[in-house]
């Protein structure tokens, strides 16, 4: 059996794009896509922070070390430039693994720059 778990984050992107008229998709800095261990053309899911808003596309490349986050195509409605976003993948992991099983949890800030790296979300104290 495979149980599908949270392969990479991005947490807290900006959106600093957002093409209508443009083949559907998400381009990120390849940095970042570098980092987080999520390739070209993998299927994301975005989380919007500022309005709610959740939907699935594909990830492209952008220039490396540009802050980049474009969101395209019919998902331009649902992203807004300057909007807060969670950008996440998945991947099946079949049962044996999930005891060794890391997701790669990558945090930026408001220029989409990396503020630290982690493979365990922190637990917050209430």
């Amino acid at each position: 059996m495979h149980v599908t778990m949270l392969k990479a984050k991005l947490h807290q992107a900006r959106v600093t794009h957002s093409e209508l008229m443009y083949e559907g998709s998400c381009a990120i800095d390849g940095a970042l896509l570098d980092r987080a261990g999520i390739r070209e053309y993998e299927q994301i899911h975005i989380y919007d922070i500022n309005n709610g808003e959740r939907f699935v596309t594909y990830a492209i490349r952008a220039e490396d070390n540009s802050g980049v986050i474009s969101v395209n195509g019919a998902a331009a409605r649902l992203a807004a430039p300057g909007d807060k976003i969670i950008i996440c993948a998945y991947a099946g992991v079949a049962s044996h693994k999930l005891a060794d099983f890391k997701p790669t949890l990558i945090y930026l800030d408001e220029n989409n720059r990396i503020t630290r790296a982690s493979h365990a979300i922190p637990i917050q104290a209430a």
